[in-house]
């Protein structure tokens, strides 16, 4: 897919988080309490900071930690629609240049990612 960095998808994001993402993060040298809340069904959720997520440069139009990203970022723009399945989110303007495939790719990720943030939401509770 190609990305414009329009910042959309990190605009007001309720991007949640692995265990495994939130290690990954701290090795970063950022601490849970900067990037992170839990919500109160338990899913550890990347922090917004002035409308966008902690993580995203404004001035750049880029994630500071794009290297080291969520997971789910780095699916995006598939997701889960939990009426349709997986859709490509319609808030992408480059969504169109996701091709077949790698949205069925992407899919099984999304799926298999949520099923484990479900489980590790699940323990938290």
């Amino acid at each position: 897919m190609h990305c414009s960095h329009c910042g959309l998808c990190c605009a007001e994001t309720e991007m949640l988080l692995s265990n495994e993402d939130i290690k990954r993060i701290e090795k970063k040298g950022f601490h849970k309490k900067y990037f992170m809340k839990i919500s109160k069904d338990g899913y550890a959720q990347l922090r917004n900071y002035n409308g966008y997520c902690v993580f995203y440069s404004l001035d750049e139009h880029r994630c500071s930690i794009y290297s080291d990203k969520p997971s789910g970022c780095g699916v995006y723009p598939v997701i889960l629609d939990e009426d349709v399945g997986i859709v490509v989110d319609d808030i992408c303007p480059e969504g169109g240049s996701v091709s077949f495939e790698e949205r069925q790719e992407k899919g099984q990720l999304v799926i298999k990612l949520l099923g484990v943030i479900d489980v590790e939401a699940s323990v938290r509770c």
